[in-house]
């Protein structure tokens, strides 16, 4: 329920305690502080673990009896049973990381580290905004999410069939 509890958190209002925490551990200014907050959410453990619930017992059981390690158990069966709820999670952290703007310049100070985002919203002055290459670069930018989710479709869609049992 503790994990459950902070989705309710709001992003914004974990900014600064992550800010100190990636300051301290020396990683501003580098790639692993704009990819690990990401790394892990609330939401997708929640979603794994009612996936992995809805998983029968049998299937483990009998893999048991086939001979199987726990380990075994895990890659050979439920993992490739897991690749649906798998890829509608990396569909989501793909979607909610791909366009933050707000953590990436926070965290990051050189131009070379730049993320899309933060690259387009130097098109965007004061006094004059550059709409070509803004719009030039929103489809450059979208181009790699629908790719993705076209890869991603097919695991997507077969979240409904969840296990290898019949009737």
């Amino acid at each position: 329920m503790l994990v459950f509890a902070t989705i309710l958190i709001p992003t914004q209002l974990l900014i600064i305690p992550t800010y100190i925490m990636f300051s301290k551990l020396h990683l501003v200014d580098t790639l692993a502080a704009m990819m690990l907050p990401w790394l892990t959410s609330a939401f997708g453990v929640f979603l794994m673990r009612q996936f992995f619930l809805s998983l029968p017992r049998e299937l483990e059981e009998a893999a048991v009896l086939d001979g199987c390690s726990q380990f075994a158990v895990f890659w050979r069966v439920i993992l490739p049973l897991a690749k649906p709820a798998l890829a509608t999670l990396a569909i989501f952290t793909l979607l909610g990381s791909w366009n933050d703007l707000i953590w990436p310049l926070i965290v990051n100070n050189n131009p070379a580290n730049y993320t899309i985002q933060l690259g387009l919203a130097n098109f965007q002055g004061q006094h004059r905004t550059q709409w070509s290459m803004l719009m030039a670069g929103n489809v450059v930018a979208t181009l790699p999410l629908i790719i993705f989710f076209l890869i991603a479709q097919k695991q997507f869609v077969a979240t409904m069939t969840f296990s290898g049992l019949k009737g």
